[in-house]
Formats: C-alpha cells, sequence, structure tokens
C-alpha cells in the first residue's frame, strides 16, 4: 500500500477531536478529476485516513516519508489514502491542488481524493481542521477510533504506531 502525502497528524485526542469511538458514515466527495466518489474499501478494511489542508502540506514531512519508507503501518486489514481539505486553502485554486496530487500520485500510486466544502469534517463532526493535518482511522464497522490534528512529537508517532497495530 502506498503512503502519501507530504504531511499527517497522530496521537492521541485532544479537546478539539471528537469524542471517539463514535459510528460515522461513508461520504461522497471527489476524485482528482472531479468526479463523486465514495472513501475507497469502506466497510472491507480500516482505513487510515490523512485529511491534509494543502496549506499546511508540509507538516508531519519526517513521519510521511518514516510511514513510506518503512511501511510500519501497513497490512491487509489497513487501506491508507489522503483527502485534500480544499475549503480550508482558499489561496490554493481546486485544479492546482487536483493537479500536483496527481502528478504525485502518479509517481507513489497512493489514493487521494477531495473534499471542497468540508463533507468529511462536517458528517464526522470533526471540529475546526483548517491549517492543520488530520489522521484518522475508521474501522470496518464505520467507527471513527482515531484522530489527532497538528503536528506530531516523536511519542505522537511512536504512539500512533503501536495503536494502529490490531486494525492492520
Amino acid at each position: 500500500m502506498a503512503i502519501c502525502l507530504a504531511a499527517l497528524c497522530a496521537g492521541s485526542v485532544n479537546a478539539q477531536n471528537p469524542k471517539l469511538p463514535k459510528k460515522v458514515e461513508n461520504v461522497t466527495i471527489l476524485d482528482l478529476n472531479g468526479d463523486p466518489a465514495s472513501l475507497p474499501y469502506w466497510g472491507e478494511k480500516n482505513l487510515m485516513i490523512f485529511y491534509i489542508d494543502p496549506d499546511k502540506h508540509k507538516q508531519n514531512q519526517n513521519f510521511t516519508d518514516e510511514m513510506e519508507a518503512n511501511h510500519k503501518a501497513e497490512g491487509e486489514n489497513l487501506y491508507g489514502f489522503g483527502i485534500m481539505n480544499l475549503k480550508d486553502a482558499p489561496m490554493v485554486p481546486n485544479s492546482v491542488a487536483r493537479s500536483m496530487a496527481k502528478k504525485r500520485t502518479e509517481k507513489n500510486g497512493a489514493t487521494v481524493l477531495a473534499d471542497q466544502n468540508l463533507e468529511v469534517a462536517k458528517a464526522w463532526g470533526l471540529g475546526d481542521c483548517n491549517n492543520m493535518f488530520v489522521l484518522l482511522v475508521v474501522t470496518k464497522e464505520g467507527e471513527l477510533v482515531y484522530c489527532k490534528k497538528g503536528e506530531l512529537s516523536r511519542a505522537d508517532i511512536d504512539d500512533f504506531y503501536k495503536f494502529i497495530e490490531k486494525y492492520k
């Protein structure tokens, strides 16, 4: 599984995050061509989702690189992909963000979708995701069990690797 995107978030839940676990529903957002798309493998695999504001795409770059290089969060029951939070990046035209993501996914084979209107954040009660990269884990039963926003410490990263083990 190719884990990509330039930045991620992980760690423990804090006050700005939803109370977990919580039941969530699949949402329809857009693929990189601008066509409606549902979240891949919904109900089939556990999902590790990187919900990223393009304004902060380099946040947690070291963590992202480490995950890609070492495959620490890969498993047959886990599917990782990215969602660009385009609504919170008004200075980046949607077409430009999608084009940049297409170029990156051609190189690494990752799946990236686009959320133009905060559909994921609203539907799942994520609160403010502006200028943050959010790491989410949703079980195949549709439970949001993990949500972390912002910059990661080494302890956050290590805790995330331990957490994700049971979902691989």
